[in-house]
Protein backbone atom coordinates (compact mmCIF):
# COMPACT_ATOMS: atom_id res chain seq x y z
CA UNK A 1 0.00 0.00 0.00
CA UNK A 2 1.10 3.48 -0.83
CA UNK A 3 -0.36 6.91 -0.06
CA UNK A 4 -0.16 10.10 -1.85
CA UNK A 5 -2.20 13.69 -0.92
CA UNK A 6 -3.61 16.50 -3.43
CA UNK A 7 -5.95 19.15 -4.48
CA UNK A 8 -9.25 17.00 -5.33
CA UNK A 9 -8.09 17.98 -9.13
CA UNK A 10 -4.29 16.76 -8.35
CA UNK A 11 -5.69 13.34 -7.36
CA UNK A 12 -8.13 13.01 -9.83
CA UNK A 13 -5.98 13.70 -12.41
CA UNK A 14 -3.32 10.74 -11.12
CA UNK A 15 -6.28 8.15 -10.86
CA UNK A 16 -7.61 8.81 -14.14
CA UNK A 17 -4.64 9.54 -16.55
CA UNK A 18 -1.48 8.95 -14.69
CA UNK A 19 -2.48 5.50 -12.98
CA UNK A 20 -5.44 4.33 -15.38
CA UNK A 21 -3.08 5.45 -18.46
CA UNK A 22 0.33 4.67 -17.63
CA UNK A 23 0.63 2.52 -14.48
CA UNK A 24 -1.80 0.22 -14.76
CA UNK A 25 -0.92 -0.66 -18.67
CA UNK A 26 2.68 -1.35 -17.31
CA UNK A 27 1.59 -3.26 -14.67
CA UNK A 28 -0.54 -5.17 -16.54
CA UNK A 29 2.65 -6.47 -18.31
CA UNK A 30 4.39 -8.01 -15.39
CA UNK A 31 4.18 -11.61 -14.29
CA UNK A 32 2.89 -11.85 -10.86
CA UNK A 33 0.22 -8.75 -10.98
CA UNK A 34 -2.85 -9.93 -9.88
CA UNK A 35 -4.68 -5.84 -9.53
CA UNK A 36 -4.64 -2.73 -7.91
CA UNK A 37 -7.30 -0.58 -6.54
CA UNK A 38 -6.84 3.02 -5.61
CA UNK A 39 -9.18 4.46 -2.69
CA UNK A 40 -9.74 8.40 -2.41
CA UNK A 41 -10.92 10.09 0.81
CA UNK A 42 -11.08 14.21 0.69
CA UNK A 43 -10.83 15.58 3.76
CA UNK A 44 -11.35 19.32 3.70
CA UNK A 45 -8.44 21.42 1.65
CA UNK A 46 -6.58 17.86 0.46
CA UNK A 47 -7.57 14.76 -0.90
CA UNK A 48 -5.97 11.44 -0.04
CA UNK A 49 -5.40 8.24 -2.29
CA UNK A 50 -4.31 4.74 -1.19
CA UNK A 51 -3.01 2.74 -3.75
CA UNK A 52 -2.97 -1.21 -3.05
CA UNK A 53 -1.59 -3.68 -5.29
CA UNK A 54 -1.36 -7.36 -5.33
CA UNK A 55 0.76 -9.51 -6.48
CA UNK A 56 0.87 -13.55 -6.24
CA UNK A 57 4.16 -13.36 -4.66
CA UNK A 58 7.06 -11.44 -3.13
CA UNK A 59 9.26 -12.32 -5.57
CA UNK A 60 7.09 -10.51 -8.52
CA UNK A 61 7.29 -7.91 -6.13
CA UNK A 62 11.07 -7.77 -6.32
CA UNK A 63 10.93 -7.86 -9.60
CA UNK A 64 9.13 -4.76 -10.16
CA UNK A 65 10.20 -2.72 -7.35
CA UNK A 66 13.82 -4.44 -6.49
CA UNK A 67 15.32 -5.64 -3.55
CA UNK A 68 14.37 -2.50 -1.55
CA UNK A 69 10.93 -3.70 -0.79
CA UNK A 70 10.21 -0.48 1.32
CA UNK A 71 10.95 1.83 -1.33
CA UNK A 72 7.89 3.24 -3.32
CA UNK A 73 8.36 3.07 -7.06
CA UNK A 74 6.95 6.40 -8.06
CA UNK A 75 7.69 8.02 -11.28
CA UNK A 76 9.08 12.27 -11.34
CA UNK A 77 5.96 13.26 -12.82
CA UNK A 78 3.81 12.15 -9.62
CA UNK A 79 5.42 15.09 -7.83
CA UNK A 80 3.72 17.69 -10.33
CA UNK A 81 0.75 16.09 -9.67
CA UNK A 82 0.44 15.41 -6.10
CA UNK A 83 1.09 18.09 -3.09
CA UNK A 84 3.00 15.37 -1.18
CA UNK A 85 3.42 11.02 -1.08
CA UNK A 86 5.10 8.36 0.69
CA UNK A 87 8.49 7.56 0.07
CA UNK A 88 7.81 4.30 1.19
CA UNK A 89 5.49 1.39 1.21
CA UNK A 90 3.52 -0.98 3.30
CA UNK A 91 3.65 -4.85 2.46
CA UNK A 92 0.74 -7.36 3.97
CA UNK A 93 -0.18 -10.77 3.19
CA UNK A 94 -3.79 -11.87 2.53
CA UNK A 95 -5.61 -13.14 5.47
CA UNK A 96 -9.08 -13.21 3.90
CA UNK A 97 -10.93 -12.24 1.00
CA UNK A 98 -14.87 -12.48 0.30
Amino acid sequence: MWRGYGSAQGVKQYCDKHFAQTVLPQLRGLAGFVGATVLIRGDGAETELVVQTTWDSIDAIKAFAGEDLARAVVEPVVSEILTRFDDHVVHYSIALTE
